[in-house]
C-alpha cells in the first residue's frame, strides 16, 4: 500500500524534526552551521514558509514553521535545504552518500494549545545541547537569541502567539526569558515527540475532529496497542 503523504495544512504551524542518518552528526563545526542556516533561510523565502523557531543540534534540526500559501511549500523547503546542504557538506568533508535520515518527521500543531510550548521545547533543547545551562542564560544555535532580544534573526517570523506575550519588545523578551527558565512538563515533551514520530496532529479533541473531517482517509489519533477489546453482550 502506498504511503499517505504527510498531513500538512497551509496557514497552520508544524513541528519538524530532521535527523542525521543513523544518528550521525549533520554539522561538524560553525562553518557547517552557518551554511545550513543560510540555506534554510533562502529555502524558506523561496517556498514561502514562515519559520517561527529553530534549533540546530549536532545530530538534528528542529523547526516550528508555517507554510503560507501552499501546504507543499513545507516539503519543498526541506527538500531544497537537504539537496543543497548535503552537496556542500560532502564536498567540504570529502565524503559521499546520504546525510539525513530519510523523510523528516512532522506534526501539525494547534497554535493556541501548543505553539508556545513547542517553541520552548526547541530553544531549550538547543541550549542544553550546546553544553550551557538550560534556560534563558544559554543560547546555543537557535532562535532563542532573537526571542530574547539579543539580535534580529532574519530567518525568524514571529508567530501571533509570541507577540501576545507582551505589548512591547521588552515585555515579550522578559516573558520569554521567564518561560525558557521553566522546564517543560514531561508529559508535554512526550506528546510532542510522539506526534512528530507518528506524523499525527497535536491539539485538543475539537481541533483533531475538525482535521479529521478534512482528511477522512487516515486516522489522526493513535489507536491503543494490542487487539481490540471484546464487547460482551448484555440482556
Amino acid at each position: 500500500m502506498a504511503r499517505l503523504p504527510r498531513f500538512v495544512l497551509a496557514g497552520q504551524p508544524h513541528f519538524i524534526v530532521q535527523q542525521g542518518h543513523n544518528g550521525q552528526p549533520i554539522v561538524a563545526d560553525d562553518v557547517d552551521r552557518q551554511a545550513l542556516i543560510a540555506l534554510l533561510r533562502d529555502a524558506a523565502v523561496t517556498h514561502r514558509v514562515d519559520v517561527h523557531a529553530w534549533a540546530l543540534l549536532p545530530d538534528r534540526l528542529l523547526l516550528l514553521a508555517t507554510p503560507r500559501a501552499e501546504a507543499g511549500g513545507l516539503s519543498r523547503m526541506m527538500q531544497t535545504l537537504g539537496r543543497r546542504y548535503v552537496v556542500q557538506f560532502n564536498r567540504r568533508h570529502g565524503r559521499t552518500g546520504t546525510l539525513f535520515d530519510g523523510r523528516f518527521r512532522l506534526a501539525l500543531i494547534e497554535a493556541e494549545q501548543w505553539l508556545i510550548d513547542t517553541m520552548r521545547f526547541i530553544e531549550r533543547g538547543a541550549e542544553a545541547a550546546s553544553g550551557e545551562m538550560a534556560g534563558a542564560e544559554g543560547q546555543g544555535w537557535s532562535s532563542a537569541a532573537h526571542h530574547l532580544g539579543r539580535l534580529v534573526d532574519p530567518l525568524v517570523s514571529d508567530a501571533p502567539a509570541f507577540w501576545a506575550l507582551g505589548n512591547t519588545p521588552f515585555e515579550r523578551e522578559a516573558a520569554w526569558r521567564r518561560l525558557l527558565d521553566l522546564p517543560l512538563p514531561a508529559d508535554r515533551v512526550a506528546a510532542l515527540i510522539a506526534a512528530a514520530r507518528r506524523g499525527q496532529p497535536l491539539g485538543s479533541r475539537e481541533f483533531i475532529a475538525a482535521l479529521q473531517v478534512i482528511d477522512a482517509e487516515r486516522s489522526l489519533t493513535s489507536r491503543p496497542r494490542g487487539r481490540p477489546r471484546k464487547t460482551v453482550a448484555t440482556a
